[in-house]
């Protein structure tokens, strides 16, 4: 039988790239968003939810939905994030941290604790994290991107020893600089904060890694299919960088 994955916020960039490997490779692929036309974009096949990452009634409901329709779940992505602010920490206002980590770190545990019991009954699952190298590294300007990013790995870390037994796996990748539409953002937000141009902040990042490259949505979604496979069964609780290696996370011209 095909595997059944949940991939939150899966209907562009790293989430639609990570749907897409595992609909290559047989799975049934479930898709949660919040961007409507996105969620109508995808291909026919593809099961497809709005869902707001952080709304636990709505998060609860669409488990609930997956438990019924499809008895149960072999892997989910907890991928849903955003970027949150590109500002100095003293100049970060509180509605914006908190949307942040809400979104980020409170949605990643949403789905972890309303998977988990599915997963726990039929005593098998792969737990997929999308954390960052800003949850490896710190990251200035990036405060409450950073800090739900590090929460990302202590949860990740936490469940891996508490659902282990259980036959349940748990790993976190940390994606580099990704090209794309989010990273785009990024470099002109963290441009106009330092006083430089996109592409100077561009050539940092790239500069930054020991490859000297951004790499693609499809790299994550690779790691992603390999960690829910049976190939990485006995890997569990790691933080696993798919970054071209990030010697610096500051970038500079």
């Amino acid at each position: 039988m095909a595997g059944r994955v949940l991939v939150t916020a899966g209907a562009s960039g790293i989430g639609r790239a990570m749907a897409r490997a595992f609909d290559d490779a047989g799975w049934r692929v479930w898709v949660t968003d919040i961007d409507r036309d996105a969620l109508a974009a995808l291909p026919e096949g593809w099961r497809r939810s709005r869902v707001d990452a952080a709304d636990e009634a709505a998060v609860a409901a669409l488990l609930a939905q997956v438990a019924e329709e499809w008895g149960g779940l072999d892997a989910l992505c907890a991928n849903a994030g955003v970027a949150g602010p590109t500002a100095p920490v003293e100049t970060v206002a509180l509605d914006e941290w908190r949307r942040c980590v809400a979104v980020n770190l409170e949605g990643a545990f949403l789905a972890t604790k309303h998977a988990a019991p599915l997963m726990k009954r039929q005593r098998h699952g792969a737990l997929i994290y999308t954390s960052s190298t800003a949850g490896i590294h710190g990251y200035p300007n990036r405060a409450p991107y950073a800090a739900a990013k590090w929460g990302i790995i202590g949860l990740m870390k936490t469940v891996a020893m508490e659902l282990g037994p259980h036959g349940i796996r748990a790993n976190a990748i940390c994606p580099g600089a990704v090209e794309g539409a989010r990273m785009q953002g990024v470099i002109e937000r963290e441009a106009a904060a330092k006083g430089m141009t996109a592409d100077a902040v561009r050539r940092g990042y790239a500069a930054g890694t020991s490859m000297r490259t951004f790499v693609e949505a499809e790299d994550i979604a690779a790691m992603a299919l390999f960690l829910a496979s049976d190939a990485a069964r006995r890997v569990s609780g790691q933080v696993i960088a798919v970054d071209g290696h990030t010697e610096n996370p500051d970038p500079r011209p």
